[in-house]
């Protein structure tokens, strides 16, 4: 059953007066910086906003939308933000940052909405490190309970892998603590069912003794991507778990929201992560280097917290479109039909600012010691595409490449996607690509336990079985 929304009369909203942080309705001064995002493609237009502060905040803005039927987002640094929210209630967790590093048991006790740059800043003078992703900047707890894929995930697995518990506020209004003994079907499902089941409020994961690692990219002119490319599918094939990598083609425009050394020109990357000795990871990387004309080298040896300067990404909002496929391998075919629709004979006005395949595999393929819901362990790669929208006509030629690309991609896919990096959600068989059929059956049955009433319905959900 799907509860009809209502915009709330103002008698409705004297339940949340006891709320501590702010409550905000359209017009209302802050209304528009709590509703936006990182990507400003999507409309957020939700009736009211919860400017959370606290749990109680949480379970008492959770209790009015069950009493009143008002359907659910949420919202914390606002990375995942790639969907539209018309109406309904927004809890933005932005204020709720706190992180709590416990350095005997190595663990971190991580609020709703804490980046990984405020989880890394903890754990680093104990030295210990959270399995952040590509940027530090992004909300810790929204990536985990979509799965996680780690920088470093080919050595250590995802980082829903490594939660212990949460503490999450169920739509009935209930705030639960959840591992793997207290309500094990829930702890299952938060572990990547993304926000189906309930408001995390908290989680505490494990940290790992990683203070340093080797990491950077190595860039040439995009003329000589078909060589990079071959060398690097062919160099996966080989290398230890621990080597953690991707390669990019990247057509970034001179704007200001793209790093400096990336601005402008059309180039080819391969991103590198190794965690282990460094003169070890420095002879693994040769044959890259060997391949083509490297004209900017940035692998060095560096803090576990500065991982940003990896992979470079942009650090403040734009508007863009993300879609992500799957893939079970890279043979040459697949080098091939990748190059032929996103490569140098693509030319300089080929709308995808970054054509990205990340290799999987490693530690990201084994179970975890408590099973949960991530279903990309079958996967040897990912594809993901990135367009910026600055207007209709730039829109459309963004979604007919994304579209081009996928179909060439699409006979070495698994047919799947990675929640975190699906971008818009589709209609419902659309969103179920990110899980296997058992697990997506399993996530509607545990949704259904637990919001019958589909009130988290916004974003990446299934429906009630």
């Amino acid at each position: 059953m799907t509860t009809t929304p209502r915009t709330p009369d103002p008698p409705d909203l004297f339940a949340l007066s006891r709320i501590r942080g702010p409550v905000l309705r359209p017009g209302d001064d802050g209304y528009a910086e709590e509703v936006t995002g990182f990507n400003l493609a999507a409309l957020r237009t939700p009736d009211v906003v919860v400017g959370a502060t606290s749990a109680d905040d949480v379970v008492a803005a959770v209790r009015w939308a069950a009493a009143t039927g008002t359907p659910v987002a949420v919202q914390a640094t606002g990375h995942g933000a790639n969907f539209p929210v018309a109406g309904g209630l927004l809890i933005s967790t932005a204020r709720m940052t706190a992180v709590d590093v416990d350095p005997v048991r190595r663990t971190a006790t991580v609020a709703a909405g804490a980046k990984w740059s405020h989880v890394m800043a903890a754990g680093a003078p104990h030295g210990l490190a959270g399995l952040s992703g590509t940027s530090t900047d992004v909300g810790a707890v929204g990536y985990t309970v979509g799965g996680g894929l780690p920088v470093l995930g080919r050595a250590y697995g995802y980082a829903a892998d490594l939660v212990r518990s949460f503490q999450v506020v169920t739509p009935d209004g209930t705030l639960h603590e959840t591992d793997a003994d207290r309500e094990p079907d829930l702890f299952w499902a938060l572990r990547g069912g993304k926000g189906n089941v309930g408001v995390v409020t908290s989680l505490v994961c494990e940290l790992l003794p990683v203070p340093r690692l080797l990491g950077g990219g190595l860039y040439c002119p995009g003329e000589h991507a078909e060589a990079l490319l071959t060398t690097w599918a062919r160099w996966t094939r080989t290398v230890p778990d621990e080597m953690c990598s991707a390669f990019s083609l990247l057509r970034l425009p001179p704007i200001p929201q793209i790093p400096e050394p990336l601005r402008g020109g059309f180039r080819a990357r391969v991103a590198l992560a190794w965690p282990g000795d460094p003169a070890e990871g420095e002879a693994l990387i040769a044959p890259l280097r060997q391949a083509v004309p490297v004209t900017l080298d940035t692998v060095e040896e560096m803090d576990h917290a500065a991982l940003d300067r990896i992979h470079i990404e942009p650090r403040d909002p734009l508007p863009a479109r993300e879609t992500c496929l799957l893939l079970r391998d890279l043979p040459p075919d697949a080098v091939r039909a990748c190059l032929d629709e996103a490569g140098p004979a693509a030319g300089g006005d080929y709308p995808l600012l970054m054509v990205e395949i990340r290799h999987l595999g490693g530690a990201l393929s084994r179970p975890p010691a408590v099973p949960d819901a991530v279903c990309a362990r079958d996967a040897g790669y990912f594809l993901d595409a990135v367009g910026v929208l600055p207007a209709p006509p730039a829109a459309r030629a963004v979604e007919e490449a994304v579209t081009a690309l996928h179909t060439a991609m699409a006979p070495y896919g698994t047919g799947r996607t990675l929640v975190n990096i699906h971008g818009t959600p589709g209609d419902e068989t659309d969103r179920a690509r990110a899980w296997t059929p058992d697990v997506y059956d399993r996530l509607r049955r545990t949704k259904s336990a637990h919001d019958p009433a589909n009130l988290l319905r916004f974003g990446h959900t299934v429906t009630p079985a």
